[in-house]
């Protein structure tokens, strides 16, 4: 045998065994990926319900998207978030007796949960049917006994849980997640019986009512999370709370629970989060409270609090967020030392009654973002040292006895962050802060709301204000501030909500109103910037500045004047009140290009003519005055003018109209009719009723506008 061939003849003998295994371990590889009948045909039958393409790989099921199988062939994951999909949840998929892990959330998977869907699943741990429309719920379901994490949670799930069923076989529950149904009735009395692993309970955001049982929580001896918010739960707060050491979180806002706070809270020293908000607790806050060294958040807001703020919360070190607005707490705010809180982004005193100067220490908490002492009764100046705190973006001082405005805007213009700048009823009769003594500063480039109302400062509209780019809200309203309005203010780019209400402005309302480019463009983009510490407008809650009320507010100044044709291009504009000034000539038919007006006041002028019938086109438009004019000739029908009351034409004598009773007769008299009999008083309700003609125009217009216009965005 030549050479060569015994070359190959040792190769042979060599790599055979090394051939041999790698042809074992393809093979081995195929058997995994393979899958098992029962398996596929299961999957197959729940892909038959529900709106996904047919998997790539019909024979082999290991191999399709979302699906991870075992060494043994068996189905043992199902992970399908965020596809899209829709149909319903069936049963079949309890056939997969090997499966441990589901996950079809942020779908929108509809109907019921199938009762027999997990009496088979003995290897299910965890499911995830989060963010779906799911909504039947049956009180006979109950959950396999390896499971350890339930998130239910933003479905439609409605009526009671029969928790002794559905826990029965729970031992295992680690996380249990219900939040944002439609649930009701009491929380459960023994949740922890069943399971002793328990660390996270969610059933905020449900209809739950009634007292949280004593005892229920104290049984869950690792529960670390409870949750129970936006709910209509009621009593004190359980004493057995305080004695679950490994808490880490109570969230229990927006519920009706009363009593105290007792200071065995401070037992809790794991704890890092407290939010209590919006209840109706009553007592003082936990004296001992300082000794939370871990506490990160404390929420009480809007409860019935009272007492001084202890000084040992000073302590928590570790301390993020304090909210305390809207209670009855009091004291010398500058006996409280904050110079240890470096850790402290948000601080909320708002609506108080705490008394004395802005504490210096409060300039050393430097990770501060947002600061509310409104409406308390702090008097001095705003310290110098706020200039230090750069990273300040929110900053409401409203409603108390401050001095010195022109030094207080020196300083603040030293945060070059600052968004949020309310100084309402502060600063009382003293000179508005003039383009001379600002000229030299680069002021507030990053403002988008700024408030100085109700300060009676004196002088003209600063032209300091047109560098303000970003300006979003002004409000300058209830000073003594003279002048013309200049013509810079209508050029801003970003102003969309002017109050210049109750002023000494004279003049005639400039031309160049209309170019107010935020209010004009249907395309602009609505900002969505979330405002740290929400604030009250119209009753309202405004959370963010796209919730902002696009406005003109300039009632109550001595303007003159024709109403400018112009103004009717700001087609974006919610609210437009010219209330008492001296505003001549005729109402402007193109007012009625302002599609989005919601609220129209221009009683207390000299206006005269007709009230133009176009202006019954405006569907969304809930107020109307024009009391104490001069106007004539009959009023519109139709529209919402059929809603609005009869106060709405106060004043105006040559005005008639079925709304006022007075018929408007050929020659242009006016003639006073008579009561209207009881027997034609039901046919009158058909005009008179808030329900009428009108509102039905209104709501239809509404929902054509919703459903063909997907453009249209509406402004709370």
């Amino acid at each position: 045998m030549n050479k060569k061939h015994r070359m190959k003849s040792l190769f042979l003998i060599y790599s055979m065994p090394v051939l041999i295994t790698f042809l074992f371990l393809l093979l081995s590889s195929v058997q995994v990926l393979s899958c098992d009948m029962l398996d596929r045909d299961s999957l197959l039958s729940f892909y038959e319900h529900i709106s996904s393409p047919p998997p790539a790989s019909p024979l082999n099921c290991c191999k399709w998207k979302g699906i991870t199988c075992n060494s043994e062939s068996r189905v043992t994951q199902l992970s399908l978030p965020g596809k899209g999909l829709s149909g319903t949840i069936t049963p079949f998929l309890g056939n997969l007796s090997f499966l441990s892990h589901i996950n079809l959330s942020h779908n929108h998977f509809s109907g019921s949960l199938p009762v027999t869907l997990f009496r088979t699943l003995n290897h299910l741990e965890s499911l995830d049917l989060s963010f779906n429309f799911l909504s039947g719920w049956s009180s006979d379901t109950t959950m396999p006994i390896s499971i350890q994490i339930i998130d239910l949670s933003s479905n439609r799930f409605n009526g009671l849980i029969d928790y002794s069923n559905f826990f029965h076989r729970a031992s295992s529950l680690i996380s249990f997640n219900i939040s944002n149904n439609n649930f009701m009735g009491p929380l459960p009395s023994s949740l922890c019986i069943t399971s002793s692993l328990v660390k996270m309970l969610d059933f905020s955001m449900n209809k739950f009512s009634g007292n949280i049982s004593q005892g229920s929580i104290g049984r869950c001896s690792k529960l670390e999370v409870f949750r129970a918010g936006f709910n209509s739960l009621s009593g004190p707060l359980p004493s057995d709370l305080y004695s679950v050491k490994t808490l880490t979180e109570i969230s229990l806002p927006n519920n009706q629970l009363s009593g105290t706070v007792n200071n065995s809270i401070v037992l809790l020293s794991n704890k890092s989060l407290i939010d209590l908000n919006q209840n109706g607790l009553t007592g003082e806050i936990p004296t001992d409270i300082g000794m939370l060294s871990n506490l990160k958040q404390l929420i009480l807001h809007t409860n019935a609090l009272n007492g001084s703020v202890p000084p040992s919360l000073m302590n928590c070190t570790n301390l993020k967020m304090l909210l305390l607005r809207n209670n009855l707490l009091g004291g010398k705010i500058s006996s409280l030392d904050f110079s240890n809180l470096h850790k402290l982004e948000v601080i909320d005193f708002g609506n108080n009654s705490f008394v004395g100067n802005i504490p210096d220490s409060l300039c050393l908490c430097r990770s501060l973002t947002a600061v509310r002492l409104s409406h308390n009764q702090l008097d001095g100046q705003i310290p110098a040292c706020t200039a230090a705190l750069k990273s300040l973006s929110y900053l409401n001082l409203a409603g108390n006895n401050l001095f010195n405005v022109l030094g207080a805007f020196r300083i603040l213009m030293e945060c070059d962050n600052l968004t949020v700048l309310f100084l309402a009823r502060c600063f009382h009769d003293e000179p508005m802060p003039d383009h001379y003594s600002l000229q030299h500063f680069n002021v507030f480039q990053n403002l988008k709301m700024l408030s100085l109302g109700g300060c009676q400062l004196k002088g003209e509209i600063p032209s300091w204000i047109g560098k303000l780019k970003k300006l979003k809200v002004l409000n300058l309203s209830y000073n003594q501030i003279t002048g013309t309005i200049p013509t810079w203010l209508w050029s801003m780019p970003s102003l969309f909500d002017l109050n210049l209400t109750q002023n000494h402005l004279w003049g005639e309302l400039p031309r160049e109103i209309g170019g107010l480019k935020a209010l004009i463009a249907d395309d602009t983009v609505p900002d969505l910037s979330y405002i740290v510490l929400p604030y009250l407008s119209h009753n309202q809650e405004v959370r963010s500045l796209s919730n902002v009320r696009r406005a003109i507010k300039i009632g109550n100044n001595n303007l003159s004047g024709n109403i400018p044709v112009e103004l009717c291009q700001l087609r974006l504009l919610e609210e437009l009140d010219l209330n008492n000034n001296n505003f001549s000539g005729s109402i402007p038919s193109e007012l009625s290009h302002l599609v989005n007006l919601e609220k129209l006041d221009m009683s207390e002028n000299n206006l005269s003519r007709k009230i133009p019938e176009s202006l019954t086109s405006l569907h969304f438009l809930s107020s109307f005055s024009v009391e104490n004019n001069d106007l004539e000739g009959e009023i519109p029908r139709g529209g919402q003018f059929d809603t609005f009351p009869a106060t709405s034409f106060e004043g105006n004598p040559k005005l008639c109209g079925f709304l006022i009773r007075r018929s408007c007769t050929s020659g242009g008299q006016v003639e006073i009719l008579p009561p209207v009999p009881a027997a034609e008083e039901s046919e009158s309700l058909w005009y008179a009723a808030p329900f009428g003609l009108g509102y039905l125009v209104g709501f239809f217009a509404i929902s054509i506008s919703l459903l063909f216009k997907s453009s249209w965005k509406c402004f709370v």
